[in-house]
């Protein structure tokens, strides 16, 4: 048999390039994300103290707001609980504020029970990408891996994501051990989305009649590939539920092939959710500090928050280069 050289072998499928139109506009967002003005505004400023509420015990100096801001900055600048406390000074004392800066101890106790705000989403009807991805709690780094293989004190959480595709604007997300089925998510992230949705987009993890069931009752029109091995389903008798969504598109797929039903229904669309997880663990990294489950959870919201305010300020409006 004749051995093909890795360097002599050829790819028969060239990977697509594309160009960015709005360049200009895109790289003064890309520089804007920097602006401390971003996260620290006027109304921040304003409401950096807490207004007693005549509650019982003693009243909390410093507002939800402002805990929310502080943990902002720590996790956008990425810096720890100590340095969070310096920046925030040393900035007050530029800006000629005459504010307190809570102790860095008083931050992470606040910031563990923090309920964080969502950024306020685009109006008008959506398309919704669901993925999942893992963030790594604590073990081994990738080197110590692939050198000698990884220790069961290895942690992951699954972060589940609900994007949508024309605007990369994050609706819905949760963070769940990784031991949680992605099926068993849907109806909580859906949850979350204030926008009227016109098609959901999934992969075939969701593949589930209890998915299926609950985009149709919620009027979504789903788009999941059925598994390669999957056959119609029926009520009674085989045949009896033609008009179901799923078997409609699995004999769309007989017809035409799985590629081309693809193409029809839009189900590339559910990438745009995969560009999103990029993007998150290329600001934020792949990894989360807290320890807790319930920090985690906090901690994985601020982000959240902060990669929707990015997106806001602009993203890439790119075609595909056509090759004569």
């Amino acid at each position: 048999m004749l051995k093909i050289k890795k360097d002599e072998q050829t790819n028969t499928t060239e990977k697509v390039k594309y160009q960015v139109l709005n360049w200009k506009s895109y790289n003064k967002a890309l520089v804007n994300r920097g602006d401390i003005t971003l996260y620290f505004s006027v109304e921040v400023v304003d409401a950096w103290y807490s207004i007693p509420k005549g509650e019982k015990g003693a009243p909390v100096k410093y507002s939800d707001l402002c805990i929310e801001t502080l943990m902002m900055f720590k996790t956008v600048f990425k810096l720890p609980y100590r340095q969070t406390q310096g920046f925030t000074r040393s900035l007050f004392c530029i800006m000629g504020l005459e504010l307190e800066v809570p102790d860095y101890t008083l931050i992470q106790k606040r910031g563990t029970k923090l309920d964080v705000t969502p950024y306020s989403a685009p109006c008008g009807g959506i398309v919704i990408a669901v993925d999942s991805t893992g963030l790594k709690v604590y073990g081994e780094g990738e080197w110590k891996v692939r050198k000698h293989g990884y220790s069961k004190r290895r942690t992951w959480r699954k972060l589940h994501l609900g994007v949508d595709p024309a605007t990369g604007f994050i609706h819905c997300h949760s963070l769940t051990l990784n031991d949680v089925d992605d099926g068993s998510e849907l109806g909580g992230l859906l949850e979350q989305v204030g926008n009227e949705m016109e098609d959901v987009c999934l992969d075939g993890a969701y593949d589930h009649e209890e998915c299926w069931d609950m985009l149709i009752e919620k009027g979504i029109n789903p788009v999941i590939p059925p598994r390669k091995n999957g056959v119609e389903w029926y009520v009674e008798r085989p045949g009896d539920n033609d008009d179901y969504p799923r078997n409609k598109a699995l004999r769309r797929i007989w017809e035409v092939g799985r590629k081309k039903w693809k193409e029809e229904s839009g189900y590339h669309r559910r990438s745009l959710s995969e560009t999103a997880m990029f993007r998150y663990k290329t600001i934020f990294g792949n990894k989360l500090y807290s320890r807790t489950f319930e920090n985690q959870k906090v901690e994985n919201d601020i982000k959240i928050k902060a990669l929707n305010i990015m997106t806001a300020l602009g993203m890439p409006i790119s075609i595909p280069i056509i090759v004569a």
